[in-house]
């Protein structure tokens, strides 16, 4: 009995530890591609990525502002509940209004609400958006929650 519950226990702790490493709780995973480069996205679980991944695979071209961030107007409005975030962080994907996907490549702090939709699982790799001006960017499916 004790070896069967050692057993369990460790099958527990690694079950935790892989879960940790591939992103916890979030198991909707965006391929989010710009110039050549891949980046995986982690999706939110709220209704907002939900509808966002059902619309995928998504191809745009993505603006730039303010030198921290790629917008881009969506023909589809999502579902949408804003929050005042205070504090934006690069590698953030959100939603601005109900139809408006940014994608930051940098961390400020902001007064604006937005809906989260995601993040991005390397922002570092973000920085180099600060150069390009506006971006080519497509979104796939990679793997869907069961």
């Amino acid at each position: 009995m004790k070896v069967i519950c050692a057993v369990l226990a460790l099958t527990a702790l690694f079950c935790a530890a892989a879960a940790a490493e591939t992103g916890g709780d979030h198991k909707d995973i965006v391929t989010m591609t710009i110039g050549g480069s891949e980046h995986q996205l982690w999706l939110e679980d709220n209704a907002t990525a939900r509808t966002f991944a059902a619309m995928l695979p998504l191809s745009t071209k993505m603006s730039e502002l303010n030198g921290n961030e790629k917008y881009v107007y969506l023909d589809t409005a999502l579902p949408a509940s804003p929050q005042r975030v205070r504090r934006v962080s690069a590698g953030d994907v959100m939603l601005y209004g109900s139809s408006c996907l940014v994608v930051f490549y940098k961390s400020f702090d902001t007064p604006f609400s937005y809906t989260r939709i995601g993040r991005v699982a390397d922002p570092d790799a973000l920085a180099r958006l600060e150069r390009a001006g506006a971006v080519n960017v497509q979104f796939a499916l990679k793997r869907s929650r069961p």
